[in-house]
């Protein structure tokens, strides 16, 4: 069954993450997706390695399933042509280099909607195309650390540290889809296409929302509470008497029922712990003595109990817990695909779930220029002009 995104060209010259990944997403929901690359060396994510697959970095695969891909030059004229002939028919190009370096290239959107009006042109940068900053680089720390994350991540009285994935540049991506999207939306009204901006800057500071709600009306600036919750405790992990466990308690009645399961009634009605704002406010206290029934008390005990409650908590899994995870196999988040140098190649599924038009993993991520030939044929090329082309160092 055909995704919804069914004959929707696009045209990626992205590299890194956050771009391969926003048009991954479009891939993975049935859209035609053409990864460009630099003759020789690819994607930058093909060097991100340990670890690899039959000398296919696992970062790089991550972020490339269901699309085709090529090389291109694109400081020779020829590459350039190339990617105008390209863009004739496509309904989106996604591109993340430095700000000016598509114009420089004479590839700037100005010049890309004089060929094809309906193109949707996605840019994805560091800290948006316009402003003082504008041309400053930006990765995922770098942006952890200037947009705040780091500064309420870790313990208090630690370090500030990064969170565990490239949560800045994923949702840079995925805010760069959704924008892509909206502009297809509103190309079926208007017929025009329209230029499309994500950032690494502006996705952070958008998900600090009740964070900088709070700042905005107190001018109190939050620190870093570990695992713990700003507006609600319990909620955070406590070390039991074999590892570690969670404990979430968002609301009163759940505070209620963890108690009654624990066998903690002696905090159950506490004037310091009854309700939450109280709970909060005397937070020291009463972790402390949270910790002290935990550290008695094994992982498995604590979340057994909880569940039986519907309080929710429970252990920490490690990546390799998750995968094998009986619910995450049952929702077909890993899925296999033929891999034409690794062979069967596990890799995660689609975590949207559409009933009529799902997406699916169609391809494994292309080799370097693996579909060149098939491209440049369709094309108008010749075999002629093709070898011309790989003699020249254009692909």
């Amino acid at each position: 069954m055909a995704g919804p995104l069914a004959g929707i060209k696009v045209l990626e010259l992205a590299r890194t993450l956050a771009g391969p990944y926003c048009s991954m997403i479009l891939a993975d929901m049935g859209a035609d997706v053409l990864k460009v690359e630099q003759p020789g060396l690819g994607d930058e994510t093909r060097g991100f390695a340990p670890p690899a697959l039959e000398g296919e970095s696992c970062y790089y695969l991550s972020l490339n399933k269901n699309k085709q891909g090529i090389t291109l030059n694109l400081k020779t004229e020829e590459g350039k042509q190339i990617v105008r002939e390209l863009v004739k028919d496509a309904d989106v190009l996604i591109e993340n280099f430095r700000t000016g370096t598509m114009e420089k290239l004479g590839l700037g959107y100005d010049v890309l909607k004089e060929i094809n009006p309906r193109l949707v042109y996605c840019a994805v940068s560091g800290f948006g195309r316009t402003g003082p900053m504008k041309d400053e680089p930006a990765y995922d720390l770098v942006m952890q650390a200037y947009g705040g994350l780091m500064s309420v991540t870790g313990e208090a009285d630690r370090p500030p540290v990064k969170v565990g994935f490239s949560v800045v540049d994923l949702t840079t991506g995925m805010y760069a889809c959704i924008g892509t999207l909206l502009a297809l939306w509103a190309r079926e009204k208007t017929g025009r296409g329209q230029f499309v901006e994500a950032s690494l800057l502006e996705s952070i500071v958008s998900l600090q929302t009740y964070l900088a709600q709070s700042v905005m009306a107190t001018g109190k600036i939050p620190g870093r509470l570990g695992s713990g919750h700003p507006n609600m405790a319990p909620y955070q992990v406590f070390e039991s008497k074999d590892s570690y466990v969670v404990i979430a308690v968002t609301n009163d009645q759940l505070w209620r029922k963890m108690c009654d399961a624990l066998g903690l009634d002696d905090l159950k009605e506490h004037p310091k712990f009854a309700v939450n704002a109280d709970r909060v406010k005397n937070r020291t206290e009463l972790i402390e003595l949270m910790s002290e029934y935990a550290r008695c008390r094994t992982t498995e005990e604590i979340s057994t109990k909880l569940k039986e409650a519907g309080v929710p908590g429970g252990p920490i899994n490690n990546i390799a817990d998750v995968l094998a995870d009986p619910q995450v196999i049952h929702r077909g988040m890993i899925q296999e695909v033929e891999h034409p140098t690794i062979g069967t190649l596990k890799m995660l599924g689609i975590p949207i779930k559409l009933s009529e038009t799902p997406g699916s993993v169609r391809m494994a991520p292309p080799t370097l220029g693996q579909n060149n030939i098939e491209v440049l044929s369709r094309l108008g090329y010749s075999p002629e002009d093709i070898a011309i082309f790989k003699d020249k160092g254009v692909i």
